[in-house]
């Protein structure tokens, strides 16, 4: 987030882009409810008629996938009526000629036409959110999980920078992480392209300066994302995986070929507080201890470093993480003599500069948001208050595209998957409790009334939904939360797998596959 939790309250407007936040953030989804009885303005664009989105000042409600018109057709509404601050295009961003070139010869209603809304919704949204003093954006991964997800956050980006709506209290671009600590390994080095503080592996420079600390030599190929090592896998070119806190035989996209790929391994470890439906399929299953039973850290969607403090011993044979793998690597010849989680973070201090000053003795009195470059910095609420990292803000033309599977004749519908209130990722860990799980314990495919009447389906009777990939059957729920010729299911419930039916199409970016968007066919049981 480039502004704080805290600052969404302070903002006159928000829009909120795909996030269903009362189910997936519940408590910025309280702070958001009690801005609203204060008085702030809500804009919410999403393709289900979401809590939130019934009590939106706006709900552009539109077909999935085309996030990229809905946001262009807003910077449309935004140059073609004079409402960008000029000051600031000027004085912090370039490329703005070249981005405004790119919305073309489209007209408000043609793009509110291709992503399925009112077009005087769409341009009193557009006013609304350009002409308040502090206007936000949040998003969550009913932006990111598409084949186009990238060009749909730069939209976004464009969307902020040219409104002005960036480095002040009550505005910025704000992500809602999808995970705990998803920030925090991210800011790590855990992913494909990155070592900690997000140096790339392709810097000789950058690499010198960890092989220096680490005594190591580095690739400076980058790797393969989750889904590419599942491709992999299948393909026989890769023979081993080492699986820690992650349950991709649920979570991930396409789920038979996740099985196949696993299943076609030479030899898979599994790190994991539960024998989860991936670590059914390990050859070695290593038990890990939950967040009560260690110290450490999480990093959290607002940038916050928050320590993590052991309330009672790990339970059977169950070990730390940092420990589980300071120990294995030992035992492949490597030399590591950390002692304590405390010891990994002080070598973290040492190297990453966003961390630099957010020490154990610090956190032990509150949290810290990165950068906090040294023992003296406060930590930084806001970010890019007078100039971006990069110097002057990028804006970026991208052309509209639509999803990779639509629907067709033998697949007339649109699936989307989410969550629910009760229950977490995968359910690895919710569905384990028997109070959450007495109150939301089934599956339930959402419908609406008019497609349910059209197939002959009443509340409560068993639909049998397929994709291309797969299939699964679960009672039906009939709602007006879905629009007609759409359907939703969570993917918590193994009973009746969401992810054996989604697309596992990628962002050619940054290679996140498409789960939002895919096409099915419905039928009563």
């Amino acid at each position: 987030m480039t502004n704080s939790v805290g600052d969404l309250t302070e903002a006159d407007v928000i829009l909120l882009i795909g996030s269903n936040t009362t189910t997936a953030h519940p408590v910025i989804a309280m702070q958001l409810n009690q801005a609203l009885r204060r008085g702030m303005k809500l804009i919410v664009v999403d393709p289900r008629r979401t809590t939130l989105a019934r009590k939106a000042d706006i709900h552009l409600q539109i077909r999935g996938g085309t996030d990229i018109a809905l946001l262009k057709g807003l910077a449309r509404v935004v140059a073609d009526e004079n409402l960008q601050d000029d000051g600031f295009i000027r004085d912090r961003t370039e490329d703005y000629e070249e981005m405004l070139a790119g919305l073309g010869e489209m007209t408000v209603e043609e793009y509110a036409a291709t992503c399925g809304v009112d077009p005087e919704d769409l341009a009193a949204a557009a006013r609304l959110y350009a002409g308040s003093d502090h206007g936000a954006i949040a998003y969550c991964l009913g932006v990111t999980q598409h084949s186009h997800g990238t060009d749909n956050v730069r939209c976004i980006a464009n969307l902020a920078m040219m409104t002005g709506h960036i480095g002040r209290p009550g505005t910025g671009v704000n992500p809602l992480r999808g995970a705990n600590n998803v920030q925090g390994c991210c800011d790590m080095g855990g992913l494909v392209n990155v070592l900690p503080g997000y140096q790339p592996v392709e810097s000789d420079e950058a690499r010198a300066r960890y092989e220096e600390a680490w005594g190591v030599e580095l690739s400076p190929v980058v790797g393969k994302t989750l889904t590419e090592m599942i491709d992999a896998a299948n393909e026989g070119s890769l023979k081993a995986m080492y699986i820690m806190g992650e349950n991709p035989m649920m979570s991930d996209p396409d789920g038979n070929h996740v099985r196949s790929g696993l299943e076609n391994l030479e030899f898979l470890v599994a790190q994991d507080i539960f024998l989860t439906e991936t670590a059914q399929l390990a050859d070695v299953v290593l038990p890990g201890a939950t967040f009560a039973e260690k110290d450490g850290t999480f990093t959290n969607t607002e940038r916050r470093v928050q320590r993590v403090r052991q309330a009672i011993e790990p339970l059977g044979e169950a070990r730390p993480d940092w420990m589980i793998l300071r120990d294995v690597a030992n035992l492949m010849g490597a030399r590591w003599d950390y002692d304590s989680p405390k010891d990994i973070m002080d070598e973290v201090n040492s190297l990453v500069p966003q961390y630099g000053g957010a020490s154990y003795e610090r956190l032990e009195a509150c949290g810290l948001q990165w950068p906090c470059p040294d023992a003296d910095h406060p930590g930084t609420r806001i970010l890019h208050m007078e100039n971006f990292i990069c110097g002057k803000g990028k804006m970026k033309d991208v052309s509209f595209r639509e999803a990779d599977e639509l629907p067709d004749e033998e697949y007339p519908f649109v699936f989307n998957t989410g969550r629910h209130l009760m229950h977490f990722h995968t359910g690895s860990m919710s569905r384990r409790s028997r109070g959450l799980d007495a109150l939301d314990p089934e599956p339930l495919v959402d419908l609406n009334p008019e497609d349910a009447r059209r197939l002959g389906v009443a509340e409560g009777e068993l639909i049998r939904v397929t994709s291309r990939r797969g299939e699964i059957t679960a009672k039906a729920m009939l709602t007006v939360r879905t629009a007609p010729g759409t359907a939703f299911l969570p993917f918590h419930y193994v009973e009746a797998a969401a992810n054996l039916l989604t697309n596992s199409a990628r962002d050619p970016v940054c290679k996140i596959p498409e789960l939002k968007v895919c096409a099915v066919r419905i039928e009563k049981v």
